[in-house]
């Protein structure tokens, strides 16, 4: 499966930004979908996943109650809802696939996905 993350810009803070993960080459509802950043000097980390059954969803706690994840299975993709941000948000963010299924409250690593789309810049001024 190829991944394209879209959607990212420069806004201000407490605006919000819906970033896209767009799947081709696969069926999008038999993949786990994972949202990773990257800031400048920093490691990646894990943001959202959303489960391949069940829809279910987990977050990372600096963003938890701010960001939401839909998954459009029709049209395979999976967006990431960013609300509320925060100058700290600035980041590269990529979405990642995966065939397995995590347990609900296991947070991921990038090493648990096999598949991942270019990074789409977000950043948020002050």
């Amino acid at each position: 499966v190829q991944l394209q993350a879209s959607g990212g810009g420069l806004v201000q803070a407490g605006a919000s930004l819906r970033l896209s993960c767009t799947a081709s080459g696969g069926t999008f509802s038999l993949y786990t979908v994972g949202w990773f950043r990257q800031a400048p000097g920093k490691e990646r980390e894990f943001v959202a996943v959303n489960s391949r059954a069940g829809g279910i969803s987990s977050f990372a706690d600096s963003v938890k109650g701010r960001f939401t994840i839909q998954r459009g299975n029709a049209k395979n993709t999976v967006d990431l809802q960013m609300n509320s941000l925060k100058p700290e948000d600035t980041a590269v963010y990529y979405c990642a696939a995966t065939r397995r299924r995590f347990s609900t409250g296991y947070y991921p690593n990038g090493d648990d996905f096999a598949y991942w789309g270019q990074g789409t810049q977000v950043t948020v001024s002050s």
